[in-house]
């Protein structure tokens, strides 16, 4: 039996990712940060297809955040997997109208969190095991005017996926990355720009949006056996761009 920690997992690409990995019979363990309606719903939907699932509330930024999401996973048997989805964008601005903590925290919450995350899971991943982290097109394409502290960021995450993928191999353990293009999430409203993704749409060469799900069947199979001589590296899911 499969049993998979997803980070951010109660919202967005996050439960996207959640629900197609319980359709294909994973137990899961859902970090979040502070919206326990999303989580307790979630947990809801995902238990109803006949999987075992927990939330766990947490900041990835404290030992104590990341220990929970593992120490619940221990609770329900052997971690399998993680989805290293948990990621936070704060504002579309040119970096010097950016406030200097704000780009310190997007890099603590897109960088520093998931590689302690990954950390922890190959202390605990046997054979078989996998890491998936969830970068961005971003890193390639730099994002001016955006959040170019968030590209960076994500960029990292991308050599980090490469470095790790490469340390761990010879254990058996898989480590790969997708990076998703312009998705259609709530992101782009949270973040003060709701028309961003019908702006953006044309500039993608397939001509639209991406869907959380598109993200979530790309995680489906990095974690799968049919891709078990896939690892360090990503996988980009961005319709051409």
């Amino acid at each position: 039996m499969a049993l998979t920690i997803i980070t951010g997992g109660t919202r967005g690409i996050g439960a996207a990712v959640a629900r197609r990995l319980a359709e294909d019979g994973h137990d899961l363990v859902l970090g979040y940060r502070s919206d326990e309606t999303s989580a307790a719903a979630t947990v809801a939907e995902l238990t109803a297809l006949g999987v075992r699932c927990v939330a766990v509330a947490g900041d990835l930024g404290t030992d104590a955040g990341i220990d929970a999401l593992f120490a619940a996973a221990a609770d329900l048997g052997e971690l399998t997997g993680v989805v290293n989805n948990a990621g936070a964008t704060y504002r579309f601005a040119p970096l010097d109208q950016t406030p200097a903590e704000e780009i310190r925290r997007t890099i603590e919450v897109n960088l520093t969190a998931p590689i302690l995350v990954a950390r922890a899971a190959v202390a605990v991943l046997g054979r078989g095991g996998v890491v998936v982290n969830i970068t961005s097109g971003a890193a390639t394409i730099g994002s001016p005017g955006e959040y170019v502290h968030y590209a960076a960021a994500k960029a990292g995450l991308d050599l980090a996926t490469r470095g790790l993928g490469l340390e761990v191999a010879d254990r058996g353990i898989r480590v790969v990355a997708v990076a998703p293009g312009l998705i259609d999430t709530d992101l782009h409203a949270t973040t003060g720009d709701a028309e961003r993704v019908a702006r953006m749409a044309p500039q993608i060469p397939l001509g639209r949006a991406g869907q959380p799900e598109e993200i979530a069947d790309a995680v489906a199979w990095l974690m799968s056996d049919a891709a078990s001589y896939v690892t360090a590296t990503t996988l980009r899911v961005a319709g051409g761009r």
